[in-house]
């Protein structure tokens, strides 16, 4: 039998008060304290603390805090990557960020999701995958939902919600966000 933390990593419908749920997002929000608050600058215990956070995160990451995330453990990060300040990442199952990617301020990423029955929903939530693509540029306030993934070398304008898939080196806008014309690479 799968644990609660299986089923949400494999995008299944889970409890999100399971005690292990709990104490992994209190030691996510404990060390978001000390990056957000103690260690703002990036010394060398801001860079001890984001391996921990986030350890499947390749060289160069660069978080200006304020930052959110419930779990950090599924974001997985290639190289120079960049969020600029108030970015949230609802990291219930796997955030999959490539090399070369900048979230301008207040861009938030969702895998969380919930059953559309009330009654269910009290409960029960279940989570989506998001994939980003290396060369992106996420503009600030965007909002990407989950199951969606983003190809390699898309700029998403600001303000735009992410409710499809964006096929690579696209400009994507608006809300719902849609392709308004292809990217010169």
């Amino acid at each position: 039998m799968k644990s609660e933390k299986e089923k949400m990593i494999d995008g299944e419908q889970y409890l999100a008060g399971d005690p292990t749920l709990i104490k992994e997002r209190r030691k996510a929000k404990n060390l978001l304290h000390r990056l957000n608050v103690t260690e703002y600058r990036l010394t060398k215990k801001a860079r001890e603390i984001l391996k921990e956070l986030i350890p499947n995160a390749g060289p160069n990451l660069y978080i200006e805090p304020p930052f959110h995330c419930d779990y950090g453990y599924n974001i997985i990060c290639g190289e120079n990557v960049y969020f600029n300040v108030n970015c949230v990442v609802l990291d219930c199952t796997k955030v999959t960020i490539g090399s070369n990617v900048f979230f301008a301020p207040s861009v938030q990423l969702y895998t969380a999701t919930h059953p559309l029955d009330a009654e269910l929903r009290k409960t029960l939530e279940n989570a989506l995958p998001i994939t980003i693509g290396d060369d992106c540029w996420i503009g600030g306030n965007s909002v990407i939902c989950p199951g969606v993934t983003i190809g390699n070398g898309c700029v998403i304008g600001a303000g735009s919600v992410v409710t499809k898939n964006i096929p690579n080196n696209s400009l994507a806008v608006g809300n719902p966000a849609k392709v308004i014309r292809k990217l010169n690479q």
